[in-house]
């Protein structure tokens, strides 16, 4: 083929790669080659069609045969750069750097475009591959091309500064190339040179860019210090040079004049440049200037952390004896060392093993021996193993310490650290004269160590008296040690103490201490005896300036001594707030310092923080017991706290260690204010025992200190403080000393104790007459005095005498102090008493005290009384405002309005008497305001109006009254009439006792005033009460008594005879007080009276016709129709009842009593109708109209049990209710609460909280005199042990029957005699429990045992007699399984029920015995008679019980297959009976179980057993008995889809025994 051929063959192939037939160009490129072998095209064709083809092999090999062809063209090098490009292959990415680099050659003279491009293209190849010196080349050639072409020096430079970013990440490689390093410098340095202007912001970056690079290369040192001098002539401001500079000098060493320049520099540049001040440190450090080293060490460790830095620290502290920071400082260094300074390392180890053993302790020596361990080769060492001896030495492993120092001066004879060491193990084992041989031989060894030397001195200053004041020993050693190593702190404090206790030199002393405080901050010794020779020298600057100083370096928990001083200072100063902080301070540093607990409470107390002064001096008494201080000023605290009964406990304790005055006077203090609080309570025989208390501890401080005034003065006051309570109160028991008689004790009346007051005054003016106080307190001590009842004017010390001491005495005190506005008010009370009556002087005198002092409530008060005793009420009254406005609490003032307001016949008298009550206990006060109640009381009128509403109800104000009245009378027993009221609000209260003595006291009194009107109302009072409290007889002494001229005391009489048994009598009085009444309301009660009597002698009909008399007059009254109806309940006569109770009702509502007799009447109307469903609602109608009547709620939870067993729940809820309501009704209500739950089948395995045992329980504690509710509680006992026996578990109340029996046969005896007839009932029902308890415990021996025993004290007794018979006949049974009892036996049987033919349980029991016998007729003969005999009852429930009992003994029948259709029909029957009187589930089971008997497979069967197997509400037992026999039948039927529903609902009930059958089921039919 000729070469046009090859020509059209290379452009067809050209024209197929064009339209992208590659395949095509391929066979037209291989048909050139056939021709053409070596055609460069063809080739380069080749390798195209074969890249786009993606056959990289084939085309690399194409290229590469282009590129052999003719190595200078182009194309083959880009097709092979361009493959290698787009081709992930490793040997292509290897090579590929080299076809750039063709390519960069081949464009450098044709394209310089291009040229570029692959440059850049290279150069990130070399970057990414970190092949630093090809790009450095790369880079060179680059620019050379550029330099070439002569570009602008900016194109340029932006070159060369590309070059060193691009070299300078060559610089954090650990391998570095020299020659790359040379490449970056040079770059550096040609950039440099373009930059333009010189300086500038450019030049300075580029600068620094230069002097970090040479920072990074050890090697060009000289250029990188030119470079940064170079830098800072150009830039004098720049920090950056002067850094690497100073880092340069610290890491070298260097400390020359230009490195301590730059140091400088770089500090007045940059303050807070680390490198600063670790260099000037270091200079620091090498001049012995350790404090100024270790000052800028520390600041620039802050800065940046370095090894060597801390190793520089660590040395300096060292030398400056703060050994515990030097071991920090060498932990530190040690931390930051690196792998290549092992020599540091070491160094820093050896230097923190010694700073830990001059530190000294446990903690410290066990760091030691760990360091010990660390350092490499340390036991070749003799020096180290020297300092191990030592930290041994500090454990105080003697021993260990001396076997190191023989070891080491056995191997080195003359090593001082051997000597040192061994003298330190001898001087722990207390051989002085060994360890002063040690220390010589070490001197002598080392003579230029100041430690030796002061080691030395030391031990003679330890050694004792003599060595110490021997100047050669001590001090000499001392000094020369001084002398040799000045920075020893130790040594100067040593000789401020050779100075101070030996020279008695204070200013060399205070020099010493001064100088080793300076070396040593933490040396809190030299510090505090400092600051203490200052303080004794007066000069406080300096030792504040000192104290201060330290503080503010302290941190928190240190530098105790300092705070402490301080504080003290403060304290001393009176800046109490800067005194508690400062000891606080100290605190912190030293919790367990009780010296310091008792200055904190000083300080606290100075600055009335009393609270926290408690706790600060009790912390101190808890931490030093003996500390009586501490316990003082806690008592004296609680004292002005006015917890006066803590402080008497606290000063009690300090007088029974020792008899310490201030304690001593503090609690009599306390006691007379606990005295005064009683009194004012009216609380006068503890009031009396206290006063007596605290003349005893006063009296006892007095012979120990008889120069106090303050002493005497307060046994004034404790004598004096008897005139309050009540002459027969105030007997005291006094020093014969104190009470000028002989030598023993003697007990004084009120008036002598008035009289030593009076002495005890004298006294302490004896000592201070000149105090106006105590002439005050004398003054007030006569006027007292002359207040006796038992002083007459005959009297040496008459009250008119008296009263003119006491005014001469105020006088005296006026004189002396005449702007005292008490002693104004004193003399002023004086003026206008009885004896004196100088009123004109009185007013003079409040006036002056008014004057004196404007807010002053007695004065104006004392004024305001002055006004209404001479009848100025308009002036009195703005007097009693004016103090009420003063001082609003100050009960006299309201006093005073109260009588202005009784004067003036006002309507808020009774409500400002009450106020003075609730204000304080005042007699007057108390006084009024129990007449005015009284008064309202008496008046029958007023009980609906709303005066009477507010002021007696709502005021809650007889309970009010009474108390008031009752301390009235503790205090004043002379008031016959307060006695009376006292009785007659008792009476309302109930309180029959009280009553009675208050009425016989008042008769009492008025028997010896002889008063004969008040003392026949008192008598009537005392009859009435005598007949309340049941003392019938002395009662009818007592009215008999009386003339008996007025209604209330013949009624009374009457009433009185009746209890007393003496009914013809009581009819007698009740005629006589007929003759007497004047109203229809009077004698209508009377009659009613009579008819009760009527009907107790048994005449029904005379009773009825007194009734029917009452209702027949114009104002009958609810009480005889009550009677009548009642009348009518007792003798079964519905009609009788129905009708009176019409007429009741007929009344009106009436009271919350009356309302609850209604309803009871009712409820009990309905019962003996045999409308038993109602008698529940009827109560319940009643609780609802009535919601807020306790009783009511009491009354339906007690009905429920007995005639709606069913919801004995709702009645639980209504005893509880009852029992939140009202605490009387609650009592009784929680019994009825019990009954519900006991009827409800509520025990505590169903409610762990709320069942019958828990509240029987609370009920015996609030009533246990009551016998239900040990009955109660008996039942609930025996609840718990029936569900512990059906569960299967041990009950855990057994044995209790007869204990609780006799329990309740005790109460039966205490209570009254309407009430006996229950309690008997009661009695017989208790002892059956007893004998059922026992019978389900299987004690039948027991049982038949306690059945004996009642029978042989009430041989005829047949309910026991039933028992007996029933035990006996359970035994018999249980003998042997199918026992057949005679016909005897049976006999036996019957006839004890028949003896108790209205016990149904003894029928149901004798048809259960029949039944066991097959003697089946019988059975039902029995449960018949049981049913007729609930009936005639009138028992709901029990007719319930029987017709259950018979229905089931027919179903057993039917269920057994006995033959006949007569059970069918008596189960019917039965039930129908039972569904009849109400709902009753177990009657509707019963029947769908006959349904189950008699057709199993009929579909209605299911349905009446699924509607009780999935009702809710119904008793567990029926719904679990149909659910079985559900699936019973369900399984029969084969109905699985049934099945599963009954079986999921019981997985949803917890019925796990349903369940189990049904698995029982399923395994017997497979």
């Amino acid at each position: 083929m000729s070469n046009k051929e090859v020509k059209t063959a290379l452009k067809s192939a050209r024209e197929a790669l064009k339209n992208k037939e590659y395949k095509e160009a391929l066979k037209h490129c291989k048909a050139v080659l056939k021709l053409e072998k070596n055609n460069y095209n063809a080739w380069v064709f080749i390798g195209l069609a074969a890249s786009e083809l993606e056959q990289a092999d084939q085309a690399q090999t194409a290229y590469k045969k282009a590129a052999e062809l003719e190595p200078e063209q182009q194309l083959a090098w880009q097709g092979l750069a361009n493959l290698y490009e787009k081709t992930d292959q490793w040997d292509f990415k290897v090579e590929l750097p080299n076809i750039y680099q063709k390519l960069v050659e081949l464009y450098a003279s044709s394209d310089k475009n291009k040229c570029y491009e692959m440059i850049s293209k290279l150069s990130d190849i070399y970057q990414s591959d970190k092949e630093y010196l090809k790009l450095a080349k790369v880079w060179r050639q680059l620019i050379q091309v550029k330099e070439e072409e002569a570009v602008d020096k900016k194109e340029l430079l932006q070159l060369w500064q590309q070059m060193t970013q691009l070299l300078s990440e060559c610089l954090d490689q650990q391998e570095r190339d020299n020659e790359t390093q040379q490449h970056l410098i040079t770059a550096f340095e040609k950039a440099m040179v373009l930059i333009d202007p010189v300086p500038g912001e450019q030049h300075k970056k580029a600068s620094t860019d230069y002097v970090e690079c040479l920072s990074k290369l050890p090697q060009e040192e000289p250029k990188m210090i030119e470079a940064c001098k170079s830098m800072l002539s150009l830039y004098p401001n720049q920090s950056y040079p002067l850094e690497v500079l100073c880092s340069h000098y610290f890491k070298t060493g260097v400390q020359n004049e230009d490195a301590v320049s730059c140091f400088s520099r770089l500090l007045d540049l940059a303050p807070n440049s680390g490198l600063g001040h670790l260099g000037l440190g270091t200079k620091a450090l090498q001049e012995g200037r350790f404090k100024d080293a270790i000052k800028d060490l520390a600041q620039g460790l802050k800065k940046m952390s370095t090894s060597r830095g801390w190793c520089n620290l660590a040395e300096a502290q060292f030398k400056m004896q703060k050994y515990s920071d030097c071991a920090i400082s060498c932990s530190q260094g040690v931390t930051g060392c690196v792998s290549g300074d092992e020599e540091l390392r070491v160094k820093l180890l050896g230097m923190k093993l010694e700073a830990l053993v001059r530190s000294g302790g446990d903690t410290a020596a066990d760091q030691a021996l760990e360091t010990f361990s660390q350092i490499p080769d340390s036991e070749k060492d003799p020096v180290l193993v020297g300092l191990k001896g030592r930290a041994y030495l500090n454990k105080g492993q003697v021993d260990d310490a001396l076997k190191v120092s023989s070891e080491l001066l056995a191997s080195h004879p003359n090593l001082t650290q051997g000597f040192i060491l061994k003298g330190l193990a001898h001087l722990a084992q207390g051989q002085h004269q060994l360890v002063e041989e040690s220390f010589l031989k070490a001197i002598s060894q080392s003579p230029n160590c100041g430690e030796y030397y002061f080691l030395l001195g030391r031990l003679y200053w330890d050694m004792g008296e003599e060595t110490r004041k021997d100047r050669s020993k001590a001090h000499t050693h001392l000094l020369k040690a001084a002398k040799l190593d000045p920075n020893l702190g130790c040594v100067f404090r040593y000789l401020g103490h050779y100075y101070l206790h030996v020279a008695n030199d204070l200013d060399r002393s205070q020099r010493c201490y001064k100088k080793a405080f300076e070396m040593d901050n933490d040396d809190a010794e030299s510090g505090a005896a400092s600051v203490d020779l200052s303080m004794k020298q007066d000069d406080m600057g300096t030792a504040l300036a000192t104290l201060q100083s330290v503080i503010e370096k302290a941190t928190p928990g240190s530098a105790k001594w300092a705070w402490m001083r301080r504080g003290l200072y403060y304290l001393k100063i009176g800046e109490h707030q800067q005194a508690v902080a400062d000891l606080q301070a100290a605190l912190r540093a030293d919790p367990e310092d009780w010296v310091c607990w008792e200055c904190l409470g000083e300080a606290y107390l100075n600055r009335r923080s009393f609270t926290a002064a408690l706790k600060a001096f009790g912390k101190a008494h808890q931490l030093q017991p003996s500390s009586i201080y501490s316990v003082y000023q806690a008592a004296a605290i609680k004292q002005t706290l006015g917890k006066f009964k803590e402080a008497v406990a606290e000063y009690l304790q300090i007088t029974a260690q020792q008899d310490y005055v201030p304690a001593l006077k503090g609690l009599g203090e306390c006691q007379l204010s606990l005295a005064k609080s009683l009194m004012e309570d009216c609380r006068d025989g503890g009031a009396i025992d206290l006063i007596q208390q605290a003349i005893k501890n006063l009296f006892r401080a007095v012979e120990m200190r008889p120069d106090l005034s303050c002493l005497w003065k307060l046994l004034g006051d404790a004598c004096t403080a008897v005139r309050t309570v009540s002459p027969d109160v105030a007997q005291l028991l006094v020093p014969a000393p104190l009470a000028g008689l002989d030598n023993q004790s003697h007990t004084l009346n009120q008036a002598q104790t008035l009289k030593v007051g009076e002495r005890c005054y004298a006294h302490a003016l004896k000592l201070m007459p000149e105090v106006p106080s105590l002439w005050n307190d004398l003054g007030l001590n006569y006027y007292h005095q002359s207040s006796l009842s038992c002083l007459t004017e005959d009297d040496q010390n008459s009250p008119s005498l008296l009263l003119e001491k006491a005014q001469q005495c105020l006088k005296k005190a006026i004189m002396m102090d005449s702007g005292n506005h008490s002693f104004w008010n004193a003399l002023g009370v004086i003026s206008m008493s009885k004896g004196l009556e100088n009123l004109a002087l009185a007013q003079h005198c409040l006036i002056k005290s008014i004057q004196v002092e404007g807010n002053n409530v007695v004065a104006w008060t004392n004024l305001g009384t002055l006004y209404l005793k001479n009848d100025n009420i308009e002036l009195a009254h703005k007097a009693f405002k004016i103090a009420q406005s003063l001082e609003p609490l100050y009960v006299n003032c309201w006093i005073g309005q109260a009588l202005i307001a009784e004067r003036v016949g006002s309507y808020d008298t009774m409500d400002l008497f009450r106020h003075t009550t609730e204000l304080s206990t005042h007699m007057e006060g108390v006084k009024g305001y129990a007449y005015w109640v009284c008064s309202t009381l008496l008046d029958k009128s007023n009980r609906g109006s709303e005066l009477y509403r507010y002021n007696i109800v709502q005021m809650n104000a007889i309970s009010a009254a009474q108390v008031s009245l009752s301390k009235y009378t503790e205090r004043i027993q002379s008031d016959p009439f307060a006695f009376i009221m006292l009785g007659y609000l008792n009476e309302h209260l109930h309180l029959k006792r009280q009553a009675m003595k208050a009425y016989k006291r008042a008769v009492e009194l008025l028997t010896a005033m002889s008063s004969t009107e008040e003392l026949a109302f008192a008598l009537g009072s005392y009859g009435r009460a005598l007949c309340t409290a049941g003392q019938s007889e002395e009662a009818v002494c007592v009215y008999n008594s009386t003339p008996l001229q007025e209604l209330s005391d013949l009624a009374g009489l009457a009433l009185a005879y009746s209890r007393a048994g003496l009914i013809p009598e009581s009819i007698n009085a009740y005629e006589r007080a007929l003759a007497v009444a004047s109203t229809e309301k009077e004698r209508a009660y009377i009659l009613t009276a009579l008819a009760l009597l009527q009907h107790r002698q048994g005449n029904q009909d005379s009773a009825k016709t007194l009734l029917f008399k009452c209702s027949m007059l114009k104002e009958p009254i609810s009480e005889s129709l009550l009677c009548l109806c009642a009348l009518g309940l007792v003798h079964s006569d519905a009609t009788l009842a129905a009708a009176a109770l019409t007429e009741l009702l007929k009344l009106g509502p009436g009271s919350v009593t009356v309302v609850e007799q209604r309803c009871l009447l009712t409820c009990a109307l309905l019962a003996l109708q045999g409308n038993y469903s109602a008698v529940q609602r009827e109560a319940s109608r009643a609780v609802h109209s009535n919601p807020g009547n306790p009783s009511l709620w009491a009354l339906l939870s007690r009905l429920v049990p007995q005639y709606h067993p069913k919801k004995a729940n709702g009645g639980a809820i209504a005893g509880h209710v009852a029992c939140l309501s009202s605490m009387t009704q609650g009592k009784r209500a929680l019994l009825y609460s019990g009954v519900n739950q006991l009827a409800n089948g509520r025990h505590s395995g169903e409610d762990s909280h709320r069942n019958a045992l828990k509240t029987m329980q609370r009920a015996v504690l609030l009533c246990p005199d009551d016998p239900a509710t040990w009955a109660g509680l008996m039942a609930a006992c025996h609840t718990e042990n029936t569900s512990c026996y059906l569960s299967g578990s041990a009950p855990s109340r057994r044995g209790l029957e007869q204990t609780l029996m006799s329990v309740v046969s005790e109460k039966v005896h205490n209570v009254e005699e309407i009430e006996r007839p229950l309690a008997q009932a009661l009695e017989g029902w208790v002892l059956k429990q007893a004998v059922t308890g026992l019978m389900l415990g299987g004690q039948l021996e027991q049982a038949e045992a306690l059945c004996s025993q009642v029978l042989s004290v009430s041989p005829e007794h047949p309910e026991v007699m039933l028992s007996l018979r029933q035990v006996q006949c359970q035994r018999l049974l249980l003998a042997g399984t199918g026992t057949v009892l005679p016909d005897p036996v049976l006999e036996q049987l019957q006839n004890a029920v028949m003896m108790n033919p209205t016990n149904l349980g003894a029928w149901h029991w004798l048809a259960e015995v029949f039944q066991s016998q097959g003697l089946l007729v019988q059975a039902v003969m029995a449960y018949r008679q049981s049913l007729q005999l609930a009936s005639q009852l009138g028992l709901h429930s029990s007719q319930v019980a029987s017709l259950l009992r018979l229905a089931l003994l027919a179903l057993v029948n039917c269920m057994t297959g006995v033959p006949g259709n007569e059970w069918t029909d008596m189960i019917l029957e039965a039930t129908t009976e039972v569904l009849k009187l109400g709902s009753c589930p177990m009657a509707l089971l019963f029947q769908a179980l006959l349904q189950y008997v008699n057709k199993m497979a009929a579909r209605d069967t299911r349905r009446v057993l699924e509607r009780l197997a999935y009702t809710q509400d119904l008793p567990v037992t029926v719904v679990q008995v149909s659910s079985w026999y559900l699936l019973r039948h369900l399984h029969a039927k084969n109905d699985q889809d049934l099945m599963n529903v009954l079986l999921q609902h019981a997985k949803m009930n917890g019925d796990k025994r349903l369940l189990e059958f049904h698995s029982l089921l399923a395994s017997s039919s497979s």
